[in-house]
């Protein structure tokens, strides 16, 4: 089986414990996710609008925004890094590409802490996204300028034993869940 049929198989199976989690999900892990944000006030972040069955930041995102300039990512196209424009809480937003909400005018941040979506991580700091390459080519960017804490938010389900990676998956320095901060 080639690597990508691996990954296309992975990520079916996170998706649907996924979706299970997101059926039954209670708040906590924003709770949690704020409580770490909390130890880095000030310091610019991007967190995300939640697509789908993602897990929801938006409260620790509107928390922190208090403190520090927080941003969103904007898909500038196949094969470009993410750019991360400022949100704020009840900004007017817009539809931005694969049905992300976007602000409706973009003021351009560069952060250091990422909150990262995703599909499926294991122990060991990896993360399978949607296949894109988004996020990996953007923390790649990122940690070539200077020191960036990836920090991938997902529900406890989403772990996987072990993901089919590639040399160009970057890795997560922690994951924030509604049961466990995992630190790598």
């Amino acid at each position: 089986m080639t690597l990508e049929a691996q990954k296309a198989a992975a990520r079916k199976a996170a998706f649907a414990r996924r979706k299970a989690a997101y059926e039954t999900a209670a708040p906590a892990a924003c709770g949690v996710l704020s409580e770490l944000l909390a130890g880095h006030r000030g310091v610019p972040l991007a967190g995300y609008v939640p697509i789908r069955t993602e897990i929801d930041p938006l409260a620790a995102m509107a928390e922190a925004s208090a403190y520090g300039p927080v941003g969103v990512p904007v898909i500038q196209g196949a094969g470009q890094p993410l750019q991360f424009s400022q949100w704020e809480p009840d900004m007017p937003l817009r539809d931005g590409p694969f049905g992300a909400r976007v602000p409706m005018v973009d003021a351009w941040i560069v952060p250091q802490i990422v909150i990262v979506p995703l599909v499926a991580f294991d122990r060991r700091g990896g993360r399978l996204g949607y296949g894109g390459g988004f996020y990996d080519r953007t923390l790649q960017g990122l940690r070539a300028r200077g020191p960036v804490l990836a920090v991938g938010f997902a529900f406890a389900a989403q772990e996987a034993e072990a993901l089919p990676l590639e040399e160009t998956d970057q890795p997560l320095d922690m994951i924030v869940t509604e049961a466990d901060v995992i630190q790598f």
